[in-house]
């Protein structure tokens, strides 16, 4: 009898302990399923993101962008992978702390599956390990259509991307201007100056750390310290000195610009306004299509224009990247991939979707879609793709453009 009750207490107990750690190791064995989907085939992916839920964190500040994203993305996602695309307005050092607080803590679920990232903000992500991956090459639209071996994929702003994210889209800068009143647009860095000497008041930038000005005093430092090359191995105080040269050209030019320099805009959206009304008779944009766009929708001129320097103007790509305890990893990689795809790309081209110049490398459409890249109406203030493309200088390392921007405001802008 004893030997029975304690024969059951035992077994018992084993069944106790058993329910326990199955129990425990449940969640533990969903996680390493995520964290394994690497390891499984692209219809196994796509299979098991079926009526899961994306939460796809960018930034927010652009009402196109989100409407694009909110319709023709959202639906299209839902129709054709059954994946509920949820974007979630966040700007990156937002969403950077909120990784860098989950890590600290151990949470291995976060609330983040897909993520809008590029520049000092992916180095800053990857070098706290913030980041899941390497995942581009398990995407076939990146390998069918992105360039794998241009520095435009593999680095981002200098630093090496190592397949942790994949493009999303590419900046080129461009200058805009009115062509009733500049019926000779500069054609190169020095004619800018020129111009700008010669109508005094007429043009200005926004006060760095304004993305849109900060990119428009790498291209005097580029112009007036003999390019960008030199930049991609040079220490932090090197730089501050190889700089200053540029920054104090810069000064000197103050007396020529609006408000003799006296004062600078602090966004691009107040240098935009400026233009619209007549005050400033050029402007700028890291976008290409970003006049066009204006333009179709009566905020600029129709007799607006854009330009770009026969040394090059800076681009960039900006691209996704999935976090280290994202929930949804398979439904994060679908959504990457298709945001990869083609008629994705050629959507977010056009000038009321977006703008956006597409991540994928020309040489790789086919005859058709190559056809439909031509006939697609960028607007009349868009440069042909071909002329950009051929006047692209790189960006320099992300960790450089801070101390650029505070020299500046030593130099500049006190």
């Amino acid at each position: 009898m004893f030997n029975e009750k304690r024969l059951f207490i035992i077994v018992l107990a084993i069944i106790i302990i058993s329910l326990f750690i199955s129990g425990c190791a449940g969640p533990q064995q969903t996680e390493d399923e995520q964290n394994n989907v690497l390891q499984k085939e692209w219809d196994e992916i796509v299979k098991s993101a079926e009526g899961t839920k994306v939460n796809f964190y960018m930034w927010g500040g652009d009402r196109r962008i989100n409407q694009w994203v909110d319709t023709s993305v959202a639906s299209y996602l839902k129709e054709e992978y059954d994946i509920e695309l949820n974007r979630v307005p966040m700007g990156a050092n937002d969403y950077l702390n909120k990784l860098l607080g989950e890590k600290q803590v151990g949470r291995k679920e976060g609330s983040i599956d897909l993520l809008w990232i590029n520049g000092e903000n992916f180095k800053t992500a990857k070098e706290q390990d913030l980041l899941f991956g390497p995942f581009a090459e398990k995407l076939p639209n990146y390998n069918r259509y992105m360039d794998k071996e241009s520095p435009e994929t593999t680095t981002d702003f200098g630093f090496p991307t190592k397949g942790y994210e994949v493009p999303y889209g590419k900046a080129q800068f461009v200058f805009i201007y009115n062509k009733d009143k500049v019926s000779k647009p500069p054609k190169s860095y020095d004619e800018l100056i020129t111009w700008i000497k010669e109508h005094p008041g007429k043009f200005t930038y926004p006060a760095l750390p304004d993305f849109t000005g900060s990119a428009f005093v790498r291209h005097v430092i580029y112009n007036e310290t003999g390019g960008y090359k030199q930049y991609y191995d040079i220490s932090k105080e090197k730089l501050r000195e190889k700089i200053r040269p540029a920054l104090e050209f810069l000064a000197d030019l103050e007396p020529y610009l609006w408000r003799e320099g006296k004062t600078y805009p602090a966004t691009i959206a107040q240098v935009d306004n400026m233009y619209a009304d007549g005050e400033l008779w050029m402007t700028m944009g890291y976008n290409p299509v970003k006049a066009s766009g204006e333009v179709e929708k009566g905020n600029f001129p129709s007799s607006t224009r854009t330009f770009i320097l026969k040394e090059g103007t800076i681009s960039n790509t900006h691209f996704l990247a999935i976090p280290f305890n994202a929930p949804n990893k398979t439904g994060a990689l679908v959504a990457a991939n298709f945001l990869e795809s083609f008629d994705v790309q050629l959507s977010k081209l056009k000038p009321a979707n977006w703008g956006d110049l597409p991540a994928f490398s020309s040489d790789k459409l086919s005859e058709a879609e190559k056809e439909e890249i031509k006939e697609l109406d960028l607007g009349v203030a868009t440069l042909p793709q071909k002329r950009l493309q051929e006047h692209r200088v790189p960006e320099i390392p992300a960790d450089l453009v801070p101390i650029i921007e505070d020299e500046w405001k030593k130099i500049v802008g006190q």
